[in-house]
């Protein structure tokens, strides 16, 4: 077995609901995950209780797609 080449060290707060404040490697400024369309109607979060943002699925579809 070969040895660890790269660990990721990330932080995740919890702001409020859904939204979330991800600190990532290499990322001045955190990156803000929380709901939208979609993803609110089906956690069941009202449209104009919390700003839109980009969901993890998103982040998941943009990373593996690159």
């Amino acid at each position: 077995m070969s040895d660890v080449v790269y660990r990721s060290h990330v932080r995740i707060e919890r702001v409020k609901g859904p939204v979330r404040r991800a600190y990532l490697p290499a990322e001045k400024e955190p990156v803000i995950f929380g709901v939208h369309s979609e993803i609110a109607q089906h956690y069941k979060v009202p449209p104009d209780l919390f700003e839109p943002h980009a969901a993890t699925l998103d982040y998941i579809v943009a990373a593996a797609s690159g």
